[in-house]
């Protein structure tokens, strides 16, 4: 800093805005011309000052020689001089040394005084006093930044003295602190810098690389009497803070031995909660979704979601029935209930609550895309009147990798909610009164910490003595507020006496009108038809094997692609792709919307699908033939996903759950992919309906296939899916006239591996018409989507057609079922090995091959129906994968339960083993032709029992 002495401190508050941050990198980067860029300090000293010393007497001499910034900057800082008769004028010539050091301490002192509001900016939150117990530091290594002034003899880091304390500085053009003021004395400076970064709000912004959004921080900070509230405000803080209060105290009284996961310790969210969304009110928000930990749930519920009390007094009583069966857990102390209320409050906002898992952090995206599907179906692209609030405990948010796996959702386009609000809930700011739950005792292990918190007074004593001190309430107003709401939650208590049932279903206000009878019930138990007009079907072929844009260069590869789909369409038949677009380009037109996410989707992981065209010769310029099937038809969105499995399958389980009349598909690049979003499909898509109440028809395509490939990228352990599957084995069902239906509905969710893209078509297209939603698991394949035997005709798909749960023999062995010998069932790829070795064998009359198509909810009826058409075979079931994998463990019992036990099922496949299938191509063929060879040896299993 002592270099900058020879410079004239004539440039005054010039030379102070010259060498603010975003000033400084924006004069060094237009003065290359002139000469080396300039490096300035950010802490106490600096070498590179002489530049501009250069570059000011250099002016002196020509002002032609310096960048005409420079000599812009240089005359306005002259003119100024010039303007203020305290100042004498430019010499003429340069300076003697003596009258350098004489006039150059102001402009030292102002640098310096930046350099100081800068340090607070950037390091403040260092010394910020966020520890109500008073037993830590803010830092674990008690770091005290030596920038910031906490003592008089610190003056000295920046070459100030005490005597400086009482002179006015300039303010620059980064602070706020001086509100309409342009100068300041030394003393206030520190005065505000300490009030704004180092009382109770940790400040820590400075990293951000935008100067907008830095100056917009720092003066909502900054600014003089930016945290002053009105009497009316402090009257209302205090009313929301009894409110908070006064609740947990209650439920304390009245059920003392439950767990509650009370807020004791951080009341103060409540009304924190309650002003975040009036403010967004305000400013034109009208949904707010809330994402809740299992802390201070219930406070949520009762005092800004205001669910009627009675409705969650009566769940604490053991007596209770729920109504709704398969309804789960209704206690609240479990922490496994979601709540989903809508209530219009005075300011015309809609609030919904979903409540987290036990994993934590799992529902930040599924309250995200739920946000960005609320926002799409209001038609609000930009995403103002819909906005999520996540509340976090600290731990679990700097803990649980889905928080920062959301965030990078943020930046991308078909993902963005356009801003989401993080309330973190940190035990030290908002320190726990109690342990991790009512009957937890801290003090085991936390004693020193817990005397001091019992110590505490509590917040609302202390803002209430704040307010009577200064005469905003009376004591008796005070008194009067607690009592009013005391007597609220008697009288809800003595209501919720008398509820004996629970009707679970009446506390969701669904957000799918027109779905459910006034019992929460389907208003039928009918699909529509699957099968579309042959026209349309044409149609949409037509328009898949074309590119709808003029001008549009396609590469050469494409081309042939395209020209395929023109030649099957002709021939009246689809591959695996072209039956997805049909099936999609069909729902677009009855007007669902389709979205289809996830890793390389729009060109498809095996480079099949192509639903987005990139033009050859314009950069980023593209197409999507799906969007010019129909002048009126549903938008189709398809969008490639970050490589997050959690993140964005929890994302579009969201956008689904909040989008009941779209079509909503997530593909994992492999099937195995799915094992990093585990916690997704276990907390919510298995137990969606019976842990948390609600309906969801999001689709999984998961590519699964025994390809020789490795145990990688091999199996989406179909095992997994049906093992979580609640139709019961031992259960032999009434075969009703709505059967097919009826056990759609009764089931948590449908698993299927089809083996014809016509069934594909039919099962996409039957996961909307259905009149409920269920999650649809379905095993895709990767060979078969180009098997020259994989394909379907149209007469598969026309209108009259459906969805085949199970495809029969008809071949020669169904023309004589009476001769057929073995009956062979399977499901998926496998089935094209065993038509090609039957055949290579000649067994075409003897061996009957059934495809298991929809393997959960199980199709009792059919397959009693193929069973007892072969009652003179044995029946086999075979797979590719290992016996302890796949669906063997599944479909044993219950076909042990439609044959009564009197007939075997046989295993045929690969053994058991740990990996779900091998790294060598030979041993793989080897082992393929073992269990082949078994399936058609028709003497493997004589003499054996079972």
């Amino acid at each position: 800093m002592s270099q900058l002495r020879l410079l004239p401190s004539r440039l005054g508050a010039q030379a102070s805005r010259l060498l603010a941050p975003h000033d400084i990198q924006m004069f060094n980067w237009r003065s290359r011309s002139s000469g080396p860029p300039a490096t300035f300090p950010s802490g106490k000293r600096g070498g590179s000052s002489s530049y501009m010393e250069e570059m000011y007497f250099a002016w002196l001499e020509n002002p032609q020689s310096v960048h005409k910034y420079w000599d812009s900057f240089f005359r306005k800082a002259s003119e100024e001089g010039a303007c203020d008769p305290t100042q004498p004028r430019f010499p003429e010539s340069r300076p003697a040394v003596s009258s350098r050091t004489e006039t150059s301490k102001l402009v030292e002192d102002h640098l310096a005084v930046q350099s100081l509001i800068r340090a607070y900016q950037i390091r403040g939150h260092h010394v910020a006093q966020l520890d109500p117990l008073g037993i830590l530091d803010a830092d674990l290594d008690s770091f005290v930044p030596s920038d910031l002034i906490t003592t008089i003899d610190k003056l000295a880091f920046y070459d100030l003295r005490e005597a400086d304390l009482d002179k006015e500085f300039q303010l620059p053009m980064t602070t706020f602190i001086g509100g309409s003021e342009h100068t300041l004395s030394l003393r206030e400076i520190i005065r505000r810098l300490e009030s704004t970064y180092c009382q109770h709000i940790g400040l820590e912004f400075m990293f951000i690389n935008d100067v907008e959004q830095c100056q917009w921080i720092r003066r909502k900070f900054e600014t003089p009497g930016v945290m002053q509230f009105s009497s009316e405000e402090k009257r209302t803080l205090l009313a929301r803070l009894v409110r908070s209060m006064r609740f947990e105290d209650f439920l304390a009284r009245k059920w003392s031995s439950e767990k509650r996961f009370g807020l004791e310790g951080c009341e103060v969210m409540i009304p924190a909660l309650k002003t975040i969304i009036d403010k967004s009110s305000e400013m034109g928000i009208e949904n707010v979704i809330l994402g809740m930990p299992h802390r201070g749930r219930l406070n949520v519920l009762a005092n800004v979601i205001r669910k009627d009390l009675e409705q969650i007094f009566c769940q604490f009583d053991p007596k209770l029935e729920a109504a709704d069966e398969g309804s789960g857990d209704v206690k609240y102390h479990l922490g496994m209930y979601h709540e989903r209320i809508n209530r219009v409050t005075n300011r015309n906002i809609t609030l919904s609550l979903v409540a987290n898992p036990s994993h934590l952090e799992a529902v930040d995206p599924v309250v995200q895309g739920k946000t960005k599907a609320e926002q799409f179906y209001r038609g609000d692209a930009q995403g103002k009147k819909v906005m999520s609030i996540l509340v976090h405990g600290d731990a679990a948010f700097a803990g649980q990798g889905v928080v920062y796996e959301t965030f990078h959702l943020s930046d991308l386009p078909s993902y963005t909610t356009n801003g989401t609000v993080h309330v973190v809930v940190n035990n030290q700011v908002c320190y726990r009164r109690r342990g991790h739950n009512e009957m937890d005792e801290p003090m085991f292990t936390q004693p020193l910490m817990y005397k001091q918190i019992h110590r505490q007074v509590p917040v609302l004593k202390k803002y209430a003595d704040k307010l009577i001190a200064e005469g905003t309430v009376t004591l008796q107003e005070f008194e009067e507020e607690i009592a009013k709401y005391d007597r609220i939650c008697e009288e809800a208590y003595g209501r919720s006496k008398d509820k004996k049932i629970l009707h679970i279903k009446h506390w969701l206000d669904s957000p799918w009108p027109g779905f459910f009878n006034v019992d929460g019930e389907p208003k039928s138990m009918t699909c529509t038809a699957t099968g579309i007009p042959e026209d349309v079907l044409t149609h949409i072929g037509e328009v898949a094997s074309s590119v709808p844009v003029e001008d549009f260069q396609i590469h050469t590869g494409l081309s042939r692609i395209l020209r395929g789909r023109a030649d099957m369409t002709k021939t009246r038949t689809v591959d695996w792709a072209l039956a997805e677009y049909m099936a999609f380009g069909s729902l677009l037109k009855e007007g669902i919307h389709v979205r289809l996410s996830g890793q390389d989707v729009e060109r498809g992981t095996f480079s099949h699908r192509h639903h987005v065209l990139h033009d050859q010769e314009v950069d980023r310029r593209t197409c999507v033939p799906m969007n010019h099937l129909w002048p009126d038809q549903a938008p189709y969105t398809v969008c490639n996903s970050s490589l997050s499995e959690y993140g964005v399958l929890g994302f579009e389980l969201g956008y689904a759950m909040a989008s009941p009349n779209a079509l909503v598909l997530w593909e994992a690049q492999f099937g195995d992919f799915h094992n990093t979003a585990q916690c997704i499909i276990d907390q919510f898509i298995s137990t969606g309906q019976a842990k948390w109440v609600r309906h969801n028809g999001i689709v999984l395509l998961l590519p699964h296939g025994m390809e020789g490939m490795g145990p990688e990228h091999s199996s989406a352990r179909p095992e997994r899916f049906l093992q979580m599957s609640n139709d019961d084995s031992d259960a032999y069902p009434v075969f009703t006239e709505d059967f097919e239906v009826s056990q759609l509905y009764d089931c948590n969710w449908i698993v299927v591996n089809c083996s014809t893209p016509a069934n594909y078509f039919h099962v996409l297209r039957r996961q909307v018409l259905l009149p409920f939603r269920k999650p649809l698991i379905i095993f895709t394949p990767k060979s078969l989507l180009r098997h020259p035997e994989a394909k379907s005709s149209f007469d598969q798909m026309v209108s009259g057609t459906s969805f085949q749960r199970v495809i029969p023999e008809d071949g020669a062995a169904a023309q004589d079922s009476e001769r057929v010998r073995r009956l062979i069932f399977c499901t998926g790829k496998v089935y094209y090995d065993l038509v090609k070795e039957r055949s290579s064998q000649g067994l075409e009359e003897q061996v009957a091959i059934t495809r298991l198509e929809q393997i959960s909810p199980f199709p009792f009826d059919l397959i009693k129906r193929e069973a007892e058409k072969y009652p003179g075979a044995e029946l086999v079931w075979c797979q590719e994968e290992h016996k302890n994998m796949g669906y063997y463990d599944y479909i044993s019992p219950r076909f042990m339960t439609i044959l009564s036990r009197a007939r075997p099922i046989w295993y045929v496949g690969r053994d058991p083993a740990a990996a779900p299938a091998t790294g060598n191509r030979n041993t793989h063929l080897v082992s393929l032709k073992k269990f082949l060879d078994t399936a058609f040896n028709l003497q493997a299993f004589e003499g054996k029992t079972f």
